[in-house]
């Protein structure tokens, strides 16, 4: 059996319109070539598609049985040619990102905002990864950028610092704390203080600095996210040393941020994996990437001196 695209879409106007001349129409072409094709299509098939009924063509069961199939196979054409448009555009060209779960909620929505101004067509593909899957992903090739906290590339990847600042306290509105413009580890002597994960390096920071200044900490709580931290914070159970991003996108609403007398860099750093075909758009976006950092510093700066 021999059929012909041109059979098929002759069968399918006909079958979205019912009559021979509005089919020609639509093709642009003439009633005679339209009913000649028809009746190709049913010697081929060999049987019926369509019977006479006061001058419209109505469809036999088969016919619409071959309708069912005709239209998957459309829909899927008419799908591919969309996404040809909109690849021309980079609009479904998506770059695709993979983050720390911190970072997708307090540094990359103000980088998609200032990227989506200048590449409104462009889709961005965002995917929060906890470390070490995260760095295990971007060895793999299989994002187009990376953020992470890692000050080392991980295999297969190149690595550049796109922001250092301080950690911070957070505390609940009303803490007698909070009056103090900067917060020393003796501030939170015999503190309820909500701590991260063991394992965590940042815990690990942080207990070693309490552990040198000789400050013991009331460690009742442990949570693995800095939003977690700041949540429990502003219901009053305790103290908490969070990254400064995280914390000054939650910041007000009874969470108070206060910088330390000590350091404790936070570190982000850009990850491009070096065997992935470079995105068209990754340029655009590192550069949104970049500004958003810069003016996260801005707003860290102006709350240290507020």
């Amino acid at each position: 059996m021999k059929l012909s695209h041109r059979q098929i879409d002759f069968f399918r106007a006909v079958m979205g319109t019912g009559h021979v001349t509005r089919a020609a129409e639509l093709l642009h072409t003439s009633q005679p070539t339209v009913s000649r094709e028809l009746a190709r299509l049913e010697q081929v098939l060999g049987f019926a598609l369509f019977e006479r009924v006061k001058g419209r063509l109505k469809p036999t069961v088969r016919a619409l049985a071959l309708m069912d199939e005709v239209e998957q196979s459309y829909v899927g054409l008419e799908r591919i040619a969309a996404t040809a448009v909109a690849l021309k555009g980079y609009a479904h060209g998506r770059l695709q990102l993979a983050c720390l779960p911190a970072l997708s909620h307090a540094l990359l929505p103000d980088a998609v905002r200032r990227f989506a101004l200048k590449q409104p067509e462009a889709a961005v593909g965002l995917t929060p990864i906890e470390s070490p899957q995260l760095e295990a992903a971007l060895s793999e090739q299989r994002f187009d950028l990376g953020l992470s906290e890692r000050h080392e590339a991980p295999a297969a990847c190149a690595l550049e610092t796109l922001l250092v600042a301080d950690e911070v306290a957070v505390l609940p509105a009303g803490h007698a704390l909070a009056l103090k413009p900067v917060l020393m580890p003796a501030d939170f002597a015999g503190q309820p203080f909500i701590s991260f994960a063991p394992a965590d390096p940042y815990r690990q920071q942080v207990d070693a600095l309490f552990a040198a200044a000789g400050v013991e900490r009331v460690l009742k709580l442990e949570t693995p996210s800095a939003v977690s931290v700041c949540a429990l914070v502003r219901q009053g159970l305790g103290l908490g040393i969070v990254n400064p991003l995280t914390a000054l996108e939650l910041a007000g609403e009874g969470l108070v941020v206060k910088p330390l007398s000590v350091s404790i860099p936070f570190h982000v750093a850009l990850i491009r994996p070096s065997w992935r075909t470079e995105h068209p758009l990754r340029a655009d976006f590192e550069a949104a990437l970049a500004e958003a950092a810069s003016a996260l510093k801005t707003r860290l700066t102006r709350t240290e001196q507020a």
